[in-house]
């Protein structure tokens, strides 16, 4: 054997395996608009991981067929099989642990959440949630800021906690509630703000520079404000080609 044949066979000349992505699960119970938004930046290589798994506790979600036309595997487990939203919960959890994700993503899953199961993975759960958090947790976001005429209203990503809608906020978008705004303008003006910072959001965590703690949530090692970042209305305007008056 020469010494060439013997150098060209050492541990440098190897090629390391790929590394897998990082594995994304997403709950759903209805459109899943958020969800093809996440499913665009994935094709766009602007997730930073792979969806996995879409899983709807409405075995009708149109998010199914979204995620069945994306390759992605569907899974209907419908709650109102389960005698108990704990019983619901153990089963889903073991569906979700068969995905091995690093992230579970809430996109627009109506589902109030059991200590055990919010434990189970805290700290890998982020939602996005119709309001500047913490004005108007819980329902009718988009009612309610017009009822208070607001003039001010958004969206926020936040980290999932036992606390309704309370977990450390991550990323805001902002828009201005014009005079003749209502109802439907509103949710869909929030709407395409939602699609805007979610897949950021969630690249960001992917990427490890988006972090929970104990006492909140960090960026790149600094702790964020309790509104966390915000987007403001001119600038999201701007990114959704939107006139920013």
């Amino acid at each position: 054997m020469s010494s060439t044949d013997y150098n060209s066979d050492t541990i440098t000349d190897m090629t390391p395996e790929p590394t897998a992505p990082p594995r994304v699960v997403v709950l759903i119970s209805g459109s899943g608009s958020n969800l093809q938004a996440l499913i665009d930046a994935q094709s766009h290589d602007r997730l930073g991981g792979e969806i996995v798994a879409v899983i709807a506790n409405e075995p009708d979600a149109y998010g199914l067929k979204r995620a069945r036309d994306a390759g992605i595997d569907a899974v209907a487990l419908p709650h109102r099989e389960y005698e108990s939203r704990e019983a619901y919960d153990g089963a889903l959890i073991k569906v979700i642990e068969r995905h091995e994700p690093d992230v579970i993503v809430l996109a627009g899953f109506m589902r109030i959440l059991t200590p055990r199961f919010v434990q189970r993975f805290l700290g890998r759960m982020l939602n996005i949630h119709p309001s500047l958090l913490p004005a108007y947790q819980g329902l009718n976001t988009h009612a309610r800021a017009l009822a208070d005429q607001a003039t001010r209203h958004g969206c926020s990503v936040h980290f999932v906690t036992e606390e309704l809608d309370g977990g450390p906020v991550v990323l805001q978008a902002e828009l201005k509630v014009s005079a003749d705004d209502n109802v439907e303008t509103l949710k869909q003006k929030v709407q395409d703000r939602e699609h805007l910072i979610f897949p950021i959001a969630v690249q960001w965590f992917l990427q490890g520079r988006l972090q929970y703690t104990g006492e909140g949530a960090t960026m790149d090692g600094h702790r964020l404000p309790p509104d966390g970042m915000r987007l403001s209305h001119d600038d999201a305007a701007e990114e959704l080609d939107e006139s920013a008056n």
